[in-house]
C-alpha cells in the first residue's frame, strides 16, 4: 500500500504457466503465527459471485468455499463485516449437504455458522448467501461519485481490503495466513467494464441489460489481496516481455496515465531480473480511482493495482514535476509488492514492514536506476527524517511491533514501518554489499513463494548468500524502538592520519535521561573525499581514517543513525561543504538540524552549514534549504519581529536562485531545476515574502483576461499563496474556480486550497462549507484536513462538534487517527487536554497510540519551542 488505447478487459495473451496449482492446497497460521480465528479449518479455494446494486449502494454474494477441517470443531467460524446472511450449507467430500444457521459477532467482526453437531475432519465445501453494503469511503466494496468529462455525473465502484475489510465483501478466513485461490464473477451492467485480479474467462449477455463477467482462477493468495472495480472505464495497454500491463481510467482519460502506464512496462522487466522471478499473472493493471482517501494512495491487488487518481494520473495544466516522480516512484511500490507482499506475504501484521518498508526501499531503488537524473536516493534523506521524527519520541514502536487487534492493523501504517524499513534495508544492503542482497533475495523469493514468512527468513536468506554477521545487526534495528547517536568523543591526527573515538549512546528528543538501548551500528567513516573505512560500533570503538581534516562518520548515509561531531568539525564540514557528496550535503544538513532541535547542539551550528550552502549547489542540494528556513519561521510563530528577519534572511539566501532559474521553466534545464523553483516559490510564498506574493498576485489577476495564465507545474503552488492570503472575494472566486472545475482531479485539489486561508473566519466558512455536498464525499475531509494545517485548534474543536458528520467522510481505517493528525502540528498546550480527553473518552488503549504520538509530538514542540526561541532569535539578527 502507498502514502497511482481503449480495450476492453477481456484480453487475449500468452497463458503464463502459474507456479501453484489451479486449486491450492489449504494453508493456515504456522504455530506461533498470530490468527483470531479458531485453529483446525482452512480454506484452499473461493467461488465468488457478486451482484452489486450501485443505485442503493448495496450488493448480494454467493460464496462457495473448499474447506478443509483438520480437527473436529463444533462449528465455522469466518470473518464477516457489514454482511447478512440468507442461507448457509456444508457438504462433505463424501454426503449430504448440512443446513446451518449464522450467528454475527459484530464487536469481533466474525460469523460463526453452527451445522447442528460437530464438524469431524475432512474435506467439505461451504455454500453461503449472504448481502452487503456498498461504503461510500474506501472500506471493502465501495462506490465513487464523480463527473466524466462531459459534465455528467456518474458513479464506479471499487474494492479496498487492506488490512481487514476482505470481510466486508466476502464472508472469508480474512488474515493473511490464509492463502487460497479465488474465482470471482459479477452480474454487472452490459456497458460497464468490470475489472479483477485476473483477465476475464468469459462473458455472458443476460437480459435486463445485465452481463456476468467471469474471471480466471487466481493464483494461491491472502483475502486482502482480492480486487474488483466496476464502471465507465476504459484500459490501455502495453506488453512487458511475455505481460500485459494497463492502465484503467474514467472514459477518455487514460491519455493522463501514460506515465504510469510507460513506467510500468519499464519497471516490470527490472523486477523480474532482481527477484529472480518473472512476475506469475498474464497481466498487470494500474486502476485509477476517482476521489481520495485519508488512509492511503494506492493498493497492491495482485494484478489489479488500485491507484487513487491524483497519485496516477497527470494533467499537463497543473500536475507540478514532484507530484510526477511520486507517480513514478508509487507505481515502483505498488508493482514491488507484486513479489514482496502478494507472491510472498508476511504471515502476521506484526511484519507488515516486510512488505511495506521492502517496497519503500525497492521504489526508490528502481526509480533512480531506470531515471537518475532524479538522483532519487537524495530522498533516503528525507525519508530518514521522516522515520526518525517518531522514532525519537518515547511512543515510538519497533519495526516488528506485536499486533493483537484490528485498531492496531491500521495503526501499523506509519512512518517506522515504512520509511524506517527501507532505512533500515539501506544500511543492512550497504552492509551485505549489493550482489550478496540480491542473491539473498532471490534466493527467499524461491523459498517462500506463495506461502508466508516471518521477519526472519529474510535475514536468514541474505545472511546465507553471503552477508555474514548480518542478523544480530537486523534483530537491533528491527526488534527494538530508537535511535542510535553515535558521538565523536575525540579526533587526533597523526601521521596523515586521523583516530576517531567513537562512543554509542541514544537519540531521544523527550526521554533524555532513559538508559540507552544497544546496537550493533554499521558505521562508514572518510575524511572528505578520502578513502571510506568501516567499523561495527557496540559501545565505544576507534577507526584509523587516511588523511586529516573534516570527517564524516555515516559517509553515503547509509546508516540509521545521528551522528554528533565536535563543534569544530561541523565549523570545517561548513568550510569544505562543496567537497561532499551531494547525498553527504542532504544528510549532514538534516542531521545537525535535528541535533540542534534536540539539544545535543547548538542549533547556530546548524544553521551555519545552512548558511554554508552556496548559490551553485546542486539544485537537489539546494531545494532541501527552504525548508529548514521554514522550519525556523514557524518556530518564531507569535514574534512578528523574529518572523520577519527570519524571512528577510531568506529572501536574500534564495532570491537570487530563484532570479537565476526564473519562475517558469525554460528549455533544457537541469532535471532538478523544476523540484528547485517549486520549493523556492512555495517556502518563500508561505513565509509572505513580498516578492513572491506578489507575482501569485499578478498572476491570479491574470486568470481574469487569460484563463490559462496559471496554467504549468507550479498552477497550485501559486493558488495555495493566493489562498492564504485571501480575502472574502478572492476565496469566493477560489470556490466558484472550484465548482467549475472540468475534471474530479483538478476539483478536488481546488476545494483543498479553500482551507489553507489564515483568516480564521475564511478558514471556518471552509469548515461549514466541508459538510455540503458541493466538495465530494471524498473532497470534504481533505479541505478540513487543510484547515488544520493552519488553524488546528479551529479544525479539532469542529470535528468534536461534529463527530458523526466528520466520520462519515473518513475511511473507518483512519478515524482512530484522525483527529491527532488534524491537532499533531499544534504548539499549544490546550491542544495536548483536548486530545487526551477525545481519546480516554472514545478510545480504547490500542486505538489511541497515535493519538499518543500526537501528543508526544506536541509537548515536545513547545519545549523545543521555548528553548529556542532566543538562539534562533539572535543567529537571524546576527545575519542583518
Amino acid at each position: 500500500m502507498s502514502f497511482k488505447k481503449i480495450l476492453p478487459l477481456l484480453i487475449a495473451v500468452a497463458p503464463v504457466a502459474l507456479a501453484t496449482p489451479a486449486l491450492a492446497q489449504p494453508t493456515g497460521p504456522a504455530a506461533g503465527i498470530t490468527t483470531q480465528l479458531p485453529r483446525g479449518a482452512a480454506p484452499s479455494h473461493y467461488a465468488i459471485e457478486v451482484t452489486p446494486d450501485a443505485a442503493n449502494l448495496t450488493f448480494t454474494g454467493k460464496a462457495t468455499i473448499d474447506v478443509t477441517v483438520a480437527a473436529t470443531m463444533p462449528a465455522l467460524v469466518l470473518n464477516a463485516a457489514d454482511l447478512s446472511f440468507a442461507s448457509v450449507t456444508l457438504t462433505p467430500a463424501k454426503g449430504k449437504a448440512i443446513t446451518g444457521t449464522a450467528k454475527v459477532d459484530a464487536d469481533a467482526q466474525t460469523v460463526t455458522f453452527d451445522f447442528g453437531k460437530p464438524i469431524q475432519p475432512g474435506s467439505y465445501t461451504v455454500a453461503i448467501a449472504y448481502a452487503g453494503i456498498i461504503n461510500t469511503q474506501a472500506n471493502g466494496l465501495f462506490a465513487l461519485d464523480y463527473t466524466d468529462n462531459a459534465g455528467a455525473a456518474k458513479r464506479a465502484l471499487f474494492t479496498q481490503f487492506e488490512a481487514p475489510d476482505a470481510r466486508r465483501f466476502v464472508p472469508s478466513w480474512d488474515e493473511p495466513s490464509y492463502k487460497a485461490t479465488f474465482d470471482l464473477s459479477a452480474i454487472v451492467p452490459t456497458d460497464q467494464l468490470a475489472v479483477g485480479n485476473m483477465p476475464v474467462k468469459a462473458s455472458k449477455d443476460l437480459s435486463g441489460g445485465r452481463k456476468q463477467v467471469t474471471f480466471g482462477t487466481s493464483p494461491k493468495m491472502s483475502s486482502y489481496l482480492l480486487f474488483f472495480g466496476l464502471g465507465e472505464l476504459d484500459r490501455a495497454t502495453k506488453m512487458a516481455g511475455n505481460t500485459e500491463v494497463g492502465v484503467i481510467t474514467g472514459k477518455g482519460n487514460t491519455g493522463k496515465a501514460q506515465l504510469a502506464l510507460d513506467a510500468s512496462a519499464a519497471i516490470l522487466p527490472y523486477f523480474n531480473d532482481y527477484f529472480g522471478t518473472p512476475f506469475p499473472l498474464p497481466k498487470l493493471d494500474n486502476v485509477a480511482g476517482p476521489g481520495q482517501s485519508q488512509f492511503f494512495s494506492a493498493m497492491e491487488n495482485w494484478g489489479a493495482i488500485f491507484t487513487f487518481e491524483r497519485a496516477l494520473l497527470v494533467d499537463p495544466r497543473f500536475t507540478s514535476e514532484a507530484t510526477k516522480r511520486r507517480i513514478y516512484e508509487t507505481v515502483a511500490h505498488e508493482m514491488a509488492h507484486q513479489w514482496f507482499g502478494d507472491l510472498v506475504t508476511m504471515a502476521w501484521w506484526d511484519d507488515l514492514w516486510l512488505n511495506e518498508g521492502f517496497a519503500s526501499w525497492m521504489a526508490t531503488k528502481v526509480t533512480d536506476k531506470l531515471q537518475p537524473d532524479w538522483e532519487m536516493l537524495l530522498t533516503r534523506v528525507d525519508g530518514r527524517e521522516a522515520a526518525m521524527s517518531l522514532d525519537s519520541l518515547a511512543t515510538t514502536h519497533a519495526v516488528v511491533q506485536k499486533i493483537t487487534t484490528v485498531d492496531q492493523v491500521n495503526q501499523a501504517f506509519d512512518a517506522i514501518t515504512y520509511q524506517k524499513g527501507e532505512a533500515v534495508i539501506t544500511m543492512l544492503e550497504g552492509y551485505a554489499g549489493e550482489d550478496a542482497w540480491k542473491a539473498g533475495i532471490q534466493s527467499y523469493m524461491k523459498a517462500h513463494a506463495y506461502g508466508n514468512t516471518v521477519t526472519d527468513d529474510l535475514w536468514k536468506a541474505v545472511e546465507g548468500a553471503g552477508a555474514k554477521g548480518l542478523v544480530s545487526i537486523a534483530h537491533d534495528f528491527t526488534s527494538q524502538p530508537g535511535i542510535p547517536l553515535v558521538r565523536v568523543e575525540s579526533a587526533v591526527c597523526q601521521d596523515g592520519s586521523t583516530v576517531l573515538t567513537l562512543n554509542q549512546g541514544e537519540y531521544s528528543r523527550d526521554h533524555k535521561d532513559k538508559t540507552p538501548l544497544k546496537w550493533n551500528v554499521p558505521v562508514k567513516a572518510q575524511i572528505v573525499g578520502g578513502e571510506a573505512q568501516r567499523m561495527i560500533l557496540t559501545g565505544k570503538g576507534t577507526v584509523t581514517l587516511p588523511g586529516c581534516g573534516a570527517y564524516v562518520i555515516n559517509a553515503g548515509q547509509t546508516g540509521y543513525y545521528r551522528s554528533l561531531y565536535p563543534a569544530a568539525n561541523v565549523q570545517a564540514l561548513a568550510k569544505d561543504f562543496t567537497k561532499l557528496a551531494s547525498i553527504d550535503q542532504t544528510g549532514l544538513l538534516a542531521d545537525n538540524f535535528q541535533l540542534g532541535l534536540g539539544g545535543y547542539q547548538p542549533i547556530g551550528l546548524a544553521l551555519d552549514l545552512v548558511d554554508a550552502v552556496p548559490a551553485s549547489a546542486s539544485p537537489a542540494v539546494m531545494a532541501e534549504v527552504p525548508g529548514y528556513l521554514g522550519s525556523a519561521f514557524d518556530m518564531q510563530e507569535g514574534d512578528p519581529a523574529a518572523q520577519a528577519r527570519v524571512v528577510a534572511y531568506a529572501s536574500a539566501k534564495l532570491t537570487p536562485v530563484l532570479a537565476g532559474i526564473g519562475y517558469d521553466a525554460k528549455a533544457g534545464e537541469g532535471a532538478q531545476v523544476p523540484v528547485l523553483r517549486s520549493s523556492l516559490v512555495s517556502t518563500l510564498g508561505d513565509m509572505g515574502d513580498k516578492a513572491v506574493v506578489a507575482e501569485a498576485n499578478r498572476r491570479f489577476a491574470a486568470l481574469a483576461t487569460d484563463p490559462a495564465a496559471l496554467d504549468g507545474p507550479l498552477r497550485n503552488v501559486w493558488l495555495a499563496i493566493i489562498a492564504k492570503n485571501a480575502d472574502q472575494p478572492t476565496w469566493d472566486r477560489l470556490r466558484a474556480m472550484a465548482g467549475g472545475a472540468k475534471t474530479d482531479l483538478e476539483k478536488s485539489s481546488l476545494y483543498a486550497l479553500l482551507g489553507g486561508a489564515k483568516d480564521e473566519k475564511l478558514a471556518a466558512q471552509a469548515l461549514n462549507l466541508a459538510l455540503t455536498d458541493e466538495p465530494g464525499k471524498t473532497t470534504s475531509a481533505a479541505i478540513i484536513g487543510q484547515v488544520g494545517y493552519e488553524h488546528p485548534m479551529l479544525a479539532v474543536d469542529y470535528v468534536l462538534a461534529h463527530r458523526a458528520q466528520y466520520e462519515a467522510l473518513i475511511d473507518v481505517s483512519a478515524r482512530s487517527q484522525a483527529l491527532a493528525r488534524l491537532g499533531g502540528g499544534s504548539a499549544d498546550p490546550a491542544m495536548v487536554t483536548k486530545l487526551d480527553a477525545y481519546a480516554t473518552r472514545y478510545l480504547t488503549p490500542e486505538s489511541r497510540k497515535v493519538v499518543d504520538r500526537a501528543i508526544a509530538a506536541i509537548k515536545t514542540r513547545i519545549e523545543t519551542r521555548g528553548r529556542l526561541k532566543a538562539p534562533l532569535g539572535a543567529w537571524f539578527a546576527a545575519k542583518k
